[in-house]
């Protein structure tokens, strides 16, 4: 028998990495709940006492920006200097630009347009995206990843219900689950660590966050004698937050996607309109490949789709289904660009991208959640239909 062990993390919304993400989502809502056509790259920084937003933006919609930058620390529960970061006393510093119209004549206009509305639109950048699913989970996403996003999301609910009044905002989670033969059989480690006051001690840590964070997060019967737990591996976490750390948009994008499951071009999310296809598109990638293992056609499946800036069409589609595909790789490749569109407005359309939905992403993962489009199945018939037309 085969076994394996396979890592993947979580951090909480607190996290400094977290807190620019969502910052420079709650800007691109801002803008889009009254511009759905504006052009967003928002880049946040955060440190000790003072958050930095920058990138470009057009649009014809004033964000009050230090309003928005407040209002999301004081939903995170940065609201004391005690904590190192209070929302009513931070510096709040903007440096925002329009897109450059080198890049905006090619998004504009696409340059291999035939006449096709979704051809008038170009890809906001060059580059190459991933999606995946499997049949690991309910969501159809890897169990790793699904119980790390569980724990630190537990984490928070704790946190703000006052249940544990000893918890701060920043924390991380890590668990590691043992598969045999490719099967997800039992979780082997669980790895917490979680912002704390001073005035408590590290024991009720430990059993606190075993018993009302751990045990709750992760099914019993993932769970053994031989799990190994570790809270706080450290022994002190009361320093955190931009305060412990410094934050910025895009370090967490692994936390975004399938916790290293699936590759990944390297492009972050937040802060992003959807003509960045380095965006819209692995959530394309993700709907396509949920869509796949859904139908049944395939038990796991990896999607790689590239463009060129400005084009309209990507260079390449690929799909790997690990052999798992009840037809070739190549064949269901066919059926995939057959039953979806990738052209950037074809995406943002079919997927109804254009609306103020982006702050909610930038917490627990982007994917393997209940609410968002790129989450549906309901390509699952077309995908059969298609299917049906080939010879394998």
């Amino acid at each position: 028998m085969d076994k394996r062990l396979f890592t993947s993390e979580s951090v909480t919304e607190g996290h400094p990495d977290k807190v620019c993400d969502q910052i420079a989502d709650a800007i691109l809502d801002d803008i889009f709940s009254e511009d759905a056509s504006a052009r967003t790259a928002i880049e946040v920084c955060a440190t000790t006492g003072m958050v930095m937003v920058f990138g470009e933006v057009t649009t014809e919609h004033y964000a009050d920006i230090p309003t928005i930058v407040r209002g999301v620390l004081q939903d995170i529960g940065y609201n004391d200097s005690s904590l190192g970061f209070d929302y009513k006393t931070c510096a709040v510093i903007s440096s925002i630009q329009e897109q450059s119209p080198d890049i905006a004549q090619g998004v504009n206009l696409a340059s291999d347009s035939d006449g096709d509305v979704y051809d008038l639109r170009g890809a906001g950048d060059q580059g190459m995206m991933f999606g995946y699913a499997c049949d690991e989970t309910e969501e159809l996403m890897p169990l790793p990843i699904t119980l790390a996003h569980r724990l630190t999301k537990t984490l928070t609910d704790v946190r703000k219900s006052g249940e544990l009044v000893w918890l701060r905002p920043d924390g991380k989670a890590q668990v590691t689950v043992e598969y045999e033969d490719g099967v997800p059989t039992r979780v082997d480690t669980v790895v917490v660590s979680c912002q704390h006051s001073e005035d408590v001690d590290t024991d009720e840590i430990e059993c606190e966050i075993i018993e009302r964070v751990i045990k709750r997060a992760i099914p019993a019967e993932y769970l053994d004698d031989d799990t190994k737990f570790y809270i706080n591996p450290t022994g002190r976490f009361v320093i955190g937050g931009p305060a412990g750390d410094s934050g910025l948009t895009g370090r967490k994008i692994i936390v975004d996607t399938y916790g290293g499951f699936c590759p990944h071009g390297g492009g972050s999310f937040s802060g992003k309109d959807p003509t960045k296809v380095d965006r819209s598109a692995c959530y394309m990638a993700r709907y396509v490949c949920k869509n796949l293992v859904a139908s049944g056609v395939c038990k796991k499946a990896e999607l790689q789709v590239a463009y060129a800036i400005g084009m309209a069409h990507p260079v390449s589609v690929y799909v790997n289904t690990f052999g798992t595909g009840i037809a070739s790789d190549d064949v269901l490749a066919k059926v995939v660009e057959e039953v979806f569109d990738f052209r950037p407005l074809a995406i943002i359309n079919n997927l109804r991208l254009d609306r103020p939905i982006y702050r909610m992403t930038s917490n627990y993962g982007h994917f393997g959640r209940k609410g968002f489009s790129w989450e549906e199945t309901d390509k699952v018939d077309e995908i059969k239909a298609t299917l049906s037309k080939y010879k394998f």
